[in-house]
């Protein structure tokens, strides 16, 4: 692994952390130590719309699986929960574990170019403290060097781009507004003044916490009425972030630094050795948190099936199941996330804050709080524009309702193609209904033992870790000595647990029998990400049946 720069990320760009993501990391055991840095619970609760951080507020919504009438449903989705954990945290995480474990990190360290042939890459790089330029030789190379890819460029991937939303300047500042929160805890905090006269680099801005409660982000949005973005001084900046607090708290603006509003993503994520993953084939704005939370998916997909080929225990072919799998889940996250940012809109125009007038946005404004028609017609705007934001802040379902159609995963037995069922069917953006359809994402049901005596467990955590594994119960021994049988002839780890009364592992709620739709004698099949391979509803011929199906998936048969 290389990085242009002397240190990890020095701006908090990424913090929301989803339970999909976070689940990937607790595969490794980071889960906890990024759960012990991270912000989450009552710092989170809701997101705000306000005229200052001090002054009247407008709205407010729960947020990030606070809300008390979908507390269930989060709870019910992943033993994980949302956390912030801003970028500068987490990084430092991840380079910990990969140095600790057999990686080595080049810091000050520029990548140049690539060359690939039948057997590999061969890298050229840059020692930015010496100016020396050397070579690696890889078998494969992995570029996740962000929106500006270099590889990506350099490898010709075409993107599908749409017109961007313009740019956003992000304002660091250090202020203790512990005293402002009390009541009004969140992590977000939307402020729109429509009554007071904007400079164009700022019309309105979302102060975002990165530490509770004295350093936050101020993004400022420039006004859709300026044909130019002019460079304030740092005095500009902090008299408009001033504005946005509302009151005489002391601010020192650490950083500024801008970005674009983009809804990009490549159509395909790889090319001969080389891959592609996170910012480098998907670029959007930061609304829903899906950005690292994809990056990480991205990279935990790809990361089993490298390791399987580079072990024989699979052919090159699975590969090709990278982009089959990840590049939908990237359309849709930059779908998502501008989406997010456009409804914003209504929220905006309810507020009165579109009018290039002063005169006539304070006119508007001030409807809001009077009696008759257009009155009751802009507080009914408002309302419903805030509670369509929960399609941002309260989207589990477009975290979790992920689910991947390839020729690594076996769905020749189904008698009829996937269809989302129950909520999620009806909104796959604000619901998740756990299921155990092939391509599907392992659903999570807390189980025990007969007589317990420890604490629950996930049935994630009874598979992932680098390994397959298979789910059956009463009756269906057959399948754990298939698992034996089959894994020791493709030489793969499988794990084989039996869930039921007095088996393996307790079904204590009763709600792995409602989601797994097999019978008790059935299996299914888990891939080392998590994601369901292949289930049989029944027992029968087992040995066989799961020799055809790792064939399949592993890429060493296509028929």
């Amino acid at each position: 692994m290389i990085g242009a720069t002397s240190s990890s990320a020095d701006t908090p760009r990424a913090h929301i952390t989803n339970p999909a993501a976070l689940e990937c990391l607790r595969d490794i055991g980071l889960d906890v130590e990024c759960s012990r840095l991270a912000s989450q619970g009552d710092t989170m609760a809701h997101t705000r719309w306000c005229h200052s951080l001090a002054g009247e507020e407008y709205a407010r919504i729960y947020s990030w699986g606070n809300n008390p009438k979908r507390k269930g449903d989060h709870d019910a989705a992943s033993p994980c929960r949302h956390i912030d954990l801003p970028q500068t945290l987490m990084e430092p995480i991840l380079l910990k574990y990969a140095s600790q474990h057999g990686f080595k990190c080049r810091m000050d360290t520029k990548f140049l170019s690539f060359e690939q042939d039948e057997t590999g890459v061969t890298s050229t790089i840059e020692d930015v403290m010496t100016s020396t330029t050397y070579k690696i030789r890889s078998k494969y190379l992995i570029a996740a060097d962000g929106a500006r890819s270099q590889i990506v460029k350099q490898l010709g991937l075409e993107l599908d781009a749409k017109p961007g939303g313009g740019v956003a300047i992000d304002v660091l500042v250090k202020a203790d507004l512990s005293h402002l929160v009390k009541h009004r805890t969140g992590n977000l905090h939307w402020i729109l003044q429509p009554d007071v006269e904007y400079p164009d680099f700022g019309m309105m801005g979302v102060a975002r916490m990165v530490k509770p409660w004295n350093e936050w982000i101020f993004s400022l949005f420039p006004s859709i009425h300026a044909t130019t973005i002019p460079q304030p001084t740092n005095e500009q900046y902090l008299a408009r972030i001033k504005q946005f607090i509302g009151d005489d708290t002391p601010a020192e603006i650490l950083m500024v630094s801008r970005w674009n509003i983009n809804e990009i993503v490549a159509k395909e994520y790889s090319k001969g050795n080389v891959f592609c993953l996170g910012d480098a084939v998907h670029r959007h704005p930061p609304m829903n948190g899906l950005g690292s939370n994809t990056c990480i998916q991205d990279a935990y997909n790809l990361a089993w099936k490298l390791a399987h080929v580079l072990k024989s225990k699979a052919s090159p072919r699975i590969l090709d199941s990278y982009t089959l799998e990840r590049q939908p889940v990237g359309l849709g996250i930059i779908s998502r996330a501008n989406d997010s940012f456009r409804n914003h809109r209504q929220i905006w125009s309810a507020l009165a804050m579109l009018s290039p007038s002063l005169s006539d946005r304070k006119a508007a404004f001030a409807e809001l709080s009077a009696e008759g028609a257009a009155g009751k017609k802009r507080r009914s705007e408002l309302r419903k524009g805030i509670e369509h934001s929960a399609h941002e802040f309260h989207a589990i379902g477009i975290e979790m309702n992920q689910h991947y159609d390839s020729p690594a995963i076996f769905s020749s037995d189904e008698p009829a193609p996937f269809e989302p069922q129950g909520l999620a069917a009806e909104d796959p953006v604000l619901y998740y209904t756990p299921n155990t359809f092939p391509g599907s994402r392992l659903p999570h049901a807390w189980l025990n033992k007969a007589v317990p005596n420890q604490s629950p467990i996930s049935t994630i955590d009874l598979a992932g870790k680098g390994s397959w594994a298979i789910f059956t119960g009463i009756g269906g021994q057959a399948w754990k000595e298939a698992a034996n049988v089959v894994g020791n002839e493709v030489h793969i780890q499988v794990n084989a647990v039996s869930i039921g009364f007095r088996q393996n592992w307790e079904d204590i709620y009763g709600d792995w029998e409602k989601v797994r739709s097999v019978e008790e004698d059935g299996c299914i099949l888990v891939r080392p990400d998590r994601f369901i391979a292949w289930r049989a509803t029944s027992s029968g011929d087992e040995i066989q049946r799961l020799r055809t199906v790792f064939e399949r998936v592993l890429g060493r048969t296509t028929t």
